[in-house]
């Protein structure tokens, strides 16, 4: 582990400790010797990621549950993920109304509320917009379908582009200081020990919303193949969805060729990858990004520790 990284990791435990929120095993589990070993790893153990079942969005679900390498463990109820809210029906309002939610953060651009239109929310609730750049995909993509042309289609997102696309997007999350001041200032927020439950999103809520999961697990000292878990699984909560997307494109004849879109639909390791890439050859580590990259101190660290670790 570099210096950085015990750095982040040992404020994190000192802070955590100092307010008494690990469990008494995760003390003995920082112990030396064999049993350590065993009780710390009864923590790390998989938690099934929560979906929250709604009839209008496939990716809706619940960031706690997490065990952290220190043996506490993320609080639920107190942040959600979501893909966009603008489909929501009524019944699903009921029940993101049961979350009691204060605050929802829309990291859509404004062509894609254009198209999608807005989050459909429980009464007096209304979303704060808080854009990160696509680098122009959601165009990209509507013009590509538009046009109905599969050579214009094959130039566009073959041969490898649609991937390449990808990975560019996921360096601009670390790279463009605007990107930065959104995801930082969501961060804020939720270490702010004032704020109720909060819900981030952008429109299939898993790359925007995907990389501010990951770094906000990261940040609570969660595994790093937790994290990454946590950002696979848009893969399955989003996969029979996005299938009849692309039945329904071919079958109306604007696409002949809809696996064109499956780079596009879906996460990948290497596009975290290239994002976390990035993060090392801006910012050393991690830690580096944390602090430097979004401007966190360690009191910011410390606050969303003793909020959302138990």
């Amino acid at each position: 582990m570099s210096r950085a990284r015990i750095r982040l990791a040992t404020a994190v435990l000192a802070s955590a400790l100092a307010i008494g929120t690990l469990p008494a095993a995760a003390h003995a589990a920082a112990a030396p010797g064999a049993g350590a070993s065993a009780r710390h790893h009864q923590y790390l153990q998989a938690e099934p990621i929560r979906q929250i079942p709604l009839q209008g969005a496939v990716n809706f679900r619940d960031l706690g549950g997490s065990y952290t390498w220190t043996g506490g463990q993320v609080r639920q109820g107190l942040v959600y993920r979501s893909d966009a809210l603008s489909k929501l029906t009524a019944a699903d309002i009921t029940t993101v109304s049961g979350l009691g939610l204060t605050k929802v953060v829309d990291f859509r651009i404004p062509m894609e509320l254009q198209y999608d239109g807005a989050d459909k929310l429980p009464a007096g609730l209304a979303p704060t917009s808080r854009p990160v750049s696509d680098l122009g995909l959601y165009g990209t993509l509507v013009g590509a379908i538009s046009s109905g042309d599969p050579v214009k289609q094959e130039q566009m997102l073959g041969g490898g582009r649609a991937e390449a696309y990808m990975r560019d997007i996921y360096r601009t999350f670390v790279t463009s200081p605007e990107n930065r001041a959104q995801f930082a200032a969501t961060v804020r927020e939720i270490a702010d020990g004032g704020q109720g439950p909060l819900l981030y999103h952008c429109t299939s809520g898993k790359d925007r919303t995907g990389w501010m999961s990951y770094v906000l697990l990261r940040a609570l000292a969660v595994p790093e193949d937790t994290a990454e878990r946590d950002y696979l699984a848009s893969n399955t909560f989003r996969a029979a969805y996005d299938a009849q997307v692309r039945a329904g494109l071919k079958q109306s004849g604007r696409m002949q060729n809809p696996d064109l879109l499956i780079p596009l639909q879906e996460v990948r390791q290497d596009y975290l990858d290239a994002a976390t890439a990035q993060l090392e050859a801006d910012y050393g580590s991690f830690y580096g990004y944390l602090t430097d990259g979004l401007g966190l101190d360690l009191r910011t660290l410390a606050k969303l520790q003793t909020k959302l670790v138990r």
